[in-house]
């Protein structure tokens, strides 16, 4: 489903609250990018502060009462392998933060997107939303098309008002710029205000989709983390009607709609910027980890005023 032909990619992944409290999580670099739902374990955690245990350790970040069960589920059902995950922070603790092992990674990576592939060959199922999502299967294709493009726009707006999601309409001239600039930046670090700081969300793009995850879900359930929110992108009017549609399934255990659309304006803040400066954050993400910087994703957030009453909006 990915077009590994970019090459070199490298991502870098940091995870901590904006008090300084909890967990700074590194993804090992690799060439090819990850899919949520698709994390090999080679995120590695390094605690801000000495503690007496890992699960103390892992108890401090202000997001785990949120993950609480499905952490204890693995706890409970594959204690070897929730140990191993804990094991596996404190080994990474003596590493260099921001690098590993490359062709280990690297190997592993192909492996893991190669059953992919075959999954998504077999049914198309994304994780456990919606399989086949097509935009003839939400609209009426033929009785739009005498319709304009501001027309269309009105009636998918108001079809997802009185539905708890979200919906846009994008031009096409600025969706060409966001799905051209995840074809070689496919991996993105955003982060949701929160009553208790930031947390961040691992955002990947999969064709015209784009899937997000909780970097802590990713921290302890690995390969086994869901996608949280999903986007999908409807380019099929893009042409003819100057329009691309989206909309969004989330899990409501984990997103609000106001998060949800948080992210989703996120995604045209990074990508669909004009301004360089903002755009390369994306960039060094992807092609230089080693220099990103997660505190500059919420001086851009702050700025834009775009996660304004997120942490206090409700459901």
């Amino acid at each position: 489903m990915l077009d590994g032909s970019d090459g070199k990619m490298a991502v870098a992944v940091l995870q901590m609250s904006c008090l300084y409290r909890g967990m700074l999580a590194v993804r090992a670099t690799g060439i090819r990018p990850l899919i949520p739902g698709l994390v090999p374990a080679h995120f590695r955690a390094f605690s801000l502060r000495k503690e007496p245990g890992p699960e103390p350790e892992l108890e401090q970040n202000p997001f785990f009462r949120k993950y609480r069960d499905k952490i204890q589920e693995l706890r409970s059902s594959k204690p070897q392998e929730y140990k191993a995950r804990v094991e596996k922070r404190h080994e990474a603790k003596s590493e260099v933060l921001g690098h590993s092992k490359q062709a280990e990674f690297v190997q592993l990576m192909e492996q893991e997107l190669e059953k992919r592939d075959k999954v998504a060959a077999g049914d198309g199922a994304s994780g456990g939303f919606t399989k086949n999502k097509t935009l003839n299967s939400i609209l009426n294709l033929e009785m739009i098309r005498d319709k304009t493009g501001e027309e269309i726009a009105e009636l998918w707006m108001k079809y997802y008002s009185a539905k708890d999601t979200i919906s846009a309409v994008i031009p096409t001239q600025i969706y060409e710029v966001i799905f051209n600039r995840s074809q070689s930046c496919q991996t993105f670090l955003y982060a949701l205000p929160q009553q208790e700081g930031y947390e961040f969300f691992l955002g990947q793009w999969s064709g015209h989709e784009l899937h997000f995850t909780s970097l802590i879900n990713v921290q302890m359930l690995g390969e086994n983390a869901p996608s949280q929110l999903i986007l999908y992108h409807y380019p099929d009017l893009k042409e003819e009607k100057g329009v691309v549609l989206m909309t969004a399934e989330m899990d409501p255990k984990f997103i609000t709609v106001h998060q949800a659309q948080c992210l989703a304006n996120q995604v045209q803040l990074f990508y669909g910027t004009q301004r360089q400066e903002t755009y390369r954050l994306v960039e060094t993400f992807n092609h230089c980890p080693a220099e990103f910087k997660h505190m500059s994703v919420i001086a851009e957030l702050e700025q834009s005023g775009l996660g304004t009453g997120v942490a206090t909006g409700g459901s």
